[in-house]
């Protein structure tokens, strides 16, 4: 039996992978019968042996996906309604005695179309032979049966259309649940619910899985793990963001949620000067690391000879000791930190744990003839011999985008040894120049951005970030 997964169109380049990540994360084998992102309908199967409970398989599968509404039996489905009536018949003829009697409703949802109420009756009329005889029941029905029409964009007649039975909705309304509207305590970089919960996902945040973000701002990550049962802890280099102010702090915020017993807490660190035993214990990282635009990266430390030893006061005590102590910054690569994130995480994850980054895109190209833009890569996509590139997905705004990594901890049989010595080789002559130069020299992306995106010889124009930078 096929299953029709019912999207949404929104965020198209995550849908599959959270899908899968799901399938994984739930053991189920599943073969994409068909898909694209400019639809919001797709096929799938699961084969043997999960044929056999199938429908088992696909509750599993959809019931925490945050990117889709809901998975159906696939009754049929054609290019027009002849079609589909007659693949109706010819898969499913043997199971309407089992449902004749059930309750049921149909209903239909026409994606860039729209139907009267007598044309609504009408297509649902159609369907008369299957001869279901039990009431009709609004409100939860043993059977909902959609029939589901795709147009073209303004056209009269669909180009598919397909019935369905479904089978369990996703869950989407935990997107409700977390809105940034409703939360206690954010930020002007707190990721919204929806991405947030997707991450998750994607990192396979579950029950017995200890989740880490080391840019942890105001908990987003950690709060969208802990939905989903995962034991979160999380250090910003910022500790004003962790502790927050007048009764408003991260920990109120999984108060809020009821999942404070989730909750390990939160310090002050950054992965250069972290306090975490160097030990592989982590199931996933979950971060979206400054893009250093309001200010330029920082990092614990100084390149000043004077301040890179024990600093006394003059009574003797240290100054790193004393309460109103502000330890020394100094600028930070952005290409550095992205690795340092992916070398710290090939050091802390277990076998098959999960790294999501987040990461910008920056660079368009515009000309006065055209009004479109030709998107450049800022950053080729970072790289590790311990860890294997699982997806990227994009969100697209008006002149960059940023991306979402997910990478996966190979088991050690399974990493070069070669290609991690010339990696750590790299990674020493890099740790030479770090901290050396402006922000801008540091960070190509803070650059671009302050030119628009654009040309340098065209006028520079500014475009708002949306949540994080």
């Amino acid at each position: 039996m096929d299953y029709l997964i019912r999207f949404t169109q929104i965020h198209e380049s995550f849908r599959k992978p959270e899908t899968d990540a799901l399938a994984t994360l739930a053991n189920i084998d599943l073969e994409w019968v068909f898909y694209s992102e400019e639809s919001p309908f797709a096929i799938v199967r699961f084969p043997q042996p999960q044929a056999k409970d199938s429908a088992a398989a696909a509750r599993s599968l959809i019931t925490r996906s945050i990117l889709s509404y809901s998975i159906y039996e696939l009754w049929g489905s054609g290019h027009d309604y002849p079609s589909l009536h007659a693949d109706v018949r010819h898969r499913t003829s043997a199971l309407w005695p089992q449902h004749c009697h059930s309750t049921f409703r149909f209903e239909v949802d026409a994606f860039q179309g729209s139907h009267t109420a007598a044309e609504h009756r009408d297509i649902i009329e159609s369907f008369a032979y299957t001869g279901f005889h039990g009431p009709i029941r609004m409100r939860n029905p043993d059977n909902q049966f959609v029939v589901f029409e795709e147009y073209e964009l303004d056209a009269p007649i669909p180009k598919w259309t397909c019935l369905g039975r479904l089978i369990a909705e996703s869950g989407r309304k935990a997107i409700n649940k977390y809105s940034l509207k409703k939360r206690s305590y954010i930020a002007t970089t707190s990721m919204d619910a929806e991405l947030s919960l997707v991450t998750a996902n994607l990192a396979h945040a579950a029950d017995g899985k200890l989740c880490y973000d080391p840019f942890v701002g105001t908990g987003s990550f950690p709060l969208a793990c802990a939905h989903f049962g995962a034991s979160v802890f999380g250090s910003d280099l910022d500790g004003r963001s962790i502790r927050g102010k007048k009764g408003r702090d991260v920990k109120g915020n999984f108060k809020q949620y009821g999942t404070s017993s989730l909750y390990l807490g939160g310090f002050v660190a950054d992965l250069t000067n972290t306090p975490l035993r160097r030990e592989r214990f982590l199931d996933a990282i979950l971060c979206d690391p400054p893009y250093g635009v309001r200010e330029g990266l920082k990092v614990l430390g100084s390149n000043k000879p004077s301040l890179q030893e024990e600093v006394l006061l003059a009574d003797g005590q240290p100054a790193h000791l004393a309460a109103s102590y502000l330890p020394p910054k100094k600028v930070y690569s952005f290409t550095r930190m992205l690795g340092d994130i992916l070398d710290f995480s090939a050091i802390m994850l277990v076998d098959d744990g999960r790294l999501c980054m987040w990461m910008p895109v920056a660079g368009a190209t515009a000309t006065d003839e055209e009004d479109d833009t030709d998107a450049t890569e800022e950053y080729a996509v970072p790289q590790h011999p311990a860890l294997e590139i699982v997806s990227e997905c994009t969100q697209h705004f008006n002149k960059w985008s940023r991306r979402l990594l997910t990478y996966r901890r190979r088991h050690d049989s399974c990493v070069d040894g070669d290609a991690m010595l010339a990696y750590r080789a790299e990674r020493l002559g890099l740790q030479s120049v770090n901290g050396v130069g402006t922000a801008d020299d540091l960070n190509s992306f803070r650059r671009k951005y302050f030119q628009g995106f654009l040309d340098p010889a065209l006028p520079r124009k500014h475009e708002k970030l949306p949540h994080t930078y």
